[in-house]
């Protein structure tokens, strides 16, 4: 108990300081010469004081002390070490908490990081800041305090989610985190940027490390929780289109298209309002995302929060910061015209604008499928969701354009570009339609629009191949991330192509067969572990080469709460990963057994591996040029 009662008291004081860090700034801006150093020492309080918030619901997770609300609703006392720890986030209360972290930990950093911007400029960013973490601070201690008490106090926890108990979504939160929150120092200095009319090419060098660093750990943490769904949800893929995963993917297209802009804005003093609003947009999708998933609108796998006065909190707040960011931009935001130029039709910028309207495409054609589901309920009391289909029917045909420009673009030139080497481009277009007429030709029946898209994505995958050898490190960062995307696409185009599926029900001893693939189910055995028992399917499983892999999946059986699970056993090599997954049938003396071949699986994550690897690069070079 005592841990709440400092981890309570280490909020109030938090928010307190950071009203003193309005006042300190206020005070500051209007006789800016230095800035006061009050102000660094208060951050760095207001920092601290949540750092020991954050620390004492730690310890109360560790100890399991369910004297504190949200112990006793996500943690047992058999729960794994690792798990007492990740439980911590892996609820509404303390997730938010972990969010209040990054806030305050970012603007710190922000402060002590740009000693050389306008003194106005970083006073500017820590108010705008500190109206989002007042925000949180108000959210967490009105709504979800972390630290409510019960009495009396029960002897044991409701524990935690047992899909949750898992070390790839254990990581998951703090490194999406990392990147969403990432996002809100972005937005505090474009809206002080805008409102001093310094949104500039030096602005734009040093806003871009910022944007690298948020879309990195977005990156990352995108990946992870894909992951996590592909091995333990047991539907053998890695993208489902599931709402949850779509709020994460929309901030990401969008600080995609942001860091584009800010590289075209970087060369010429053009597409400052793309990169205001981009920067606005953003994080008012990191917001939203964050109203969808805690006010339990969303009906998800992911979603663990369901209470409207918390979304309706969260409603309100995003909707003042969208006004404040929108009032600003419209009323302060200023044009140079002087420095506008026309864009002629054969240039990197051109390139990067037509891009930029694709990526505008795509995350809206995602943003429409996440919420018309919603409108369409309070509207009409109508359920209905959006899967796959839609998206595809949207989003592939456009893909095509997108990828070509994508390959030509880096080739074109700044300002005026005649197109060099147009005999290669042509030739490597040849290949790449060529190749993929003898991949898809035996293996689909959609043949033109499989053909279509192989290609396009060879002829990136060629083009950005051929670049590592001419151009060596000369714009190294981009064409490792373009190489990554190629190999995404071109990994994600041949697993849809060549995964196939075996579901059956089978009794121990009994056996499946068909002209490619052979399953035994030899036999089930049992162990038991410190909070949950499991029932081990031991299968044989034989393909049309002879080949015999020893596969094991399990279902497990949590003690608290009283939750089966099934968790696949995957066997992975270069080329395929081979999945399968078992489920009892009730009252029933067999199981379901769903087995996968899923070609090019461990391509799909370490392309997007290499992707991220290319914003390091880019991050890395930014800091050695400095």
């Amino acid at each position: 108990m005592l841990f709440s009662v400092i981890g309570n008291y280490s909020l109030f004081l938090g928010l307190f300081f950071g009203l003193v860090l309005i006042y300190l700034s206020v005070k500051n801006f209007k006789n800016p010469k230095l800035l006061d150093t009050k102000i660094l020492s208060f951050t760095f309080l207001q920092f601290f004081l949540v750092v020991i918030s954050f620390l004492c619901l730690v310890l109360s997770f560790v100890l399991s002390d369910f004297s504190n609300e949200t112990v006793f609703n996500n943690s047992h006392t058999t729960k794994p070490f690792f798990y007492k720890i990740a439980g911590t986030w892996g609820n509404h209360e303390g997730s938010l908490l972990l969010w209040l972290l990054v806030l305050t930990l970012f603007i710190l950093i922000f402060l002590i990081r740009t000693k050389n911007q306008p003194i106005k400029y970083r006073i500017l960013t820590l108010m705008f800041q500190q109206i989002i973490i007042i925000g949180f601070f108000i959210f967490l201690i009105k709504t979800s305090n972390p630290f409510n008490y019960i009495y009396p106090i029960p002897t044991e926890g409701l524990g935690l989610n047992p899909i949750l108990q898992d070390p790839a979504l254990a990581i998951h939160p703090p490194i999406l985190y990392l990147g969403y929150v990432g996002s809100s120092i972005i937005f505090s200095s474009v809206l002080a940027a805008t409102t001093l009319n310094i949104v500039s090419q030096k602005w734009a060098s040093h806003i871009k490390k910022w944007a690298l660093s948020s879309w990195i750990f977005l990156t990352l943490g995108i990946l992870l929780g894909s992951i996590w769904a592909y091995y333990e949800l047991g539907w053998g893929g890695f993208w489902f289109w599931d709402p949850v995963e779509n709020v994460s993917l929309m901030p990401w297209l969008a600080l995609t298209t942001l860091l584009h802009c800010i590289l075209v804005l970087e060369k010429k003093l053009i597409l400052t309002s793309w990169v205001i609003i981009l920067s606005i947009s953003t994080f008012a999708l990191s917001m939203s995302g964050t109203f969808l998933v805690r006010s339990g609108i969303l009906n998800s796998v992911h979603t663990f929060a369901n209470d409207p006065e918390r979304g309706l909190f969260i409603l309100i707040f995003l909707f003042s910061l969208i006004f404040l960011s929108l009032f600003i931009f419209f009323f302060f935001h200023k044009t140079d015209k002087n420095n506008l130029s026309s864009f002629f039709w054969l240039s990197k910028e051109t390139a990067i604008i037509v891009n930029n309207w694709f990526m505008m495409y795509f995350l809206s054609v995602v943003l429409i499928g996440t919420i018309y589901p919603i409108f369409l309920d309070v509207l009409s009391s109508q359920k209905i969701s959006v899967g796959p289909p839609f998206y595809h029917k949207l989003i592939i045909p456009f893909l095509v354009p997108f990828l070509l420009i994508m390959a030509i673009g880096p080739k074109l030139k700044w300002i005026k570009s005649n197109l060099d080497d147009k005999i290669y481009l042509i030739s490597l277009l040849i290949i790449s339609i060529f190749l993929s007429i003898l991949i898809v030709k035996n293996f689909s029946p959609n043949f033109l629009i499989n053909t279509i898209l192989i290609s396009s994505a060879l002829y990136l995958f060629f083009i950005t191949l051929r670049d590592f050898f001419i151009k060596g490190f000369k714009n190294l960062a981009q064409n490792i991330a373009h190489f990554g995307f190629s190999l995404l696409i071109l990994s994600i185009l041949f697993n849809s192509l060549f995964s196939n599926e075996i579901i059956t029900n089978l009794r121990v001893g009994e056996i499946f067969q068909n002209t490619k693939t052979k399953i035994v189910f030899k036999s089930i055995s049992q162990k038991k572990e410190k909070n949950y028992r499991s029932i081990i399917g031991n299968f044989i499983v034989q393909d049309s080469k002879g080949k015999i892999e020893n596969l094991s999946p399990e279902l497990r059986i949590y003690n608290q709460p009283n939750i089966a699970t099934s968790e696949a056993d995957i066997k992975t090599t270069l080329l395929s990963d081979k999945f399968i997954v078992i489920n009892m049938v009730q009252n029933q003396d067999f199981f379901n057994v769903r087995y996968q071949v899923k070609p090019f699986m461990l391509w799909i994550w370490l392309s997007v591996i290499l992707i991220s690897f290319g914003g390091l690069v880019s991050f890395v070079k930014k800091e050695y040029e400095k």
